[in-house]
């Protein structure tokens, strides 16, 4: 599904998301080939032998796992309800892979991964990996990022990244709430659809950046969209953990969206 299908699908999944409470199969975990390392992933994969769309979902600066599973619930959700809807899900662990734990606090000058560095490469490793199998549909993989994740897709998607022959291309991405201040002085563009969400007082990810990203891409880039929500702010867990969710004045049109863009990467 391109880009503006995959918009007008936000308005289809707004009450399947909490009907359907039935437990589905935990994830397990893969070990993908780096070219220094093992890049560990937590895999959803559905039932049966494929081939399934598959979306690579990448953790913010606050890192895959939780207290005492593999995958914190945020990431679980998402993962789970398009694991409803006939996805596979492949989380790269891009943290504790390196035995790094979250990296929200640590200035980012001392950061040893990089969302335009070793995360894309943790992207890319994670592409190989997945067109070397059976159940993946080769031509329906697409990616999905939140803040840091998210600022490394943008990296990835972009035509001067080298696709090392693999081919299909990524099918669509979509980004929550990323970083744009350096891609917005970079000339940035997409060769795949991309759709950026972010909240107006978003005080973190910089929404004017973000929109003047866009804007700049047009003409000369995939089609990339960007939707802002009025009010929605990022707002941190107390322990620190680093971004989540957005809330804003209106929760029932912000769930809404979250609900719907479950299916609306395929």
């Amino acid at each position: 599904m391109r880009l503006p299908s995959a918009i007008a699908v936000l308005t289809l999944f707004a009450a399947a998301f909490a009907a359907d409470a039935a437990p589905l199969p935990s994830p397990h975990q893969v070990d993908i080939p780096l070219a220094n390392g093992i890049l560990h992933a937590q895999l959803y994969k559905p039932e049966g032998d494929g081939p399934f769309p598959v979306v690579i979902a990448l953790h913010g600066c606050g890192g895959l796992a939780g207290h005492s599973e593999p995958v914190q619930a945020r990431y679980r959700d998402w993962a789970e309800q398009l694991l409803k809807d006939g996805n596979a899900v492949l989380l790269p662990d891009s943290y504790g892979s390196r035995e790094l734990g979250p990296q929200c606090r640590v200035n980012v000058k001392e950061r040893r991964v990089l969302a335009r560095r070793e995360r894309v490469a943790d992207i890319m490793a994670s592409r190989e990996w997945l067109v070397q199998q059976p159940w993946a549909a080769r031509d329906r993989i697409s990616l999905m990022g939140w803040a840091n994740g998210a600022s490394a897709l943008l990296w990835a998607v972009r035509p001067q990244l080298p696709s090392r022959n693999i081919e299909p291309d990524f099918r669509s991405a979509i980004a929550f709430y990323p970083d744009c201040r350096i891609s917005s002085g970079l000339g940035w563009s997409a060769r795949v659809p991309t759709l950026l969400l972010i909240g107006a007082k978003d005080d973190v990810s910089s929404p004017p950046a973000c929109r003047q990203m866009v804007d700049g891409a047009r003409g000369r880039s995939a089609l990339a969209r960007i939707v802002v929500y009025p009010g929605a702010y990022l707002r941190r867990w107390p322990a620190g953990e680093g971004p989540c969710w957005y809330r804003r004045a209106s929760a029932r049109r912000f769930a809404k969206a979250r609900r719907g863009m479950a299916g609306a990467v395929t």
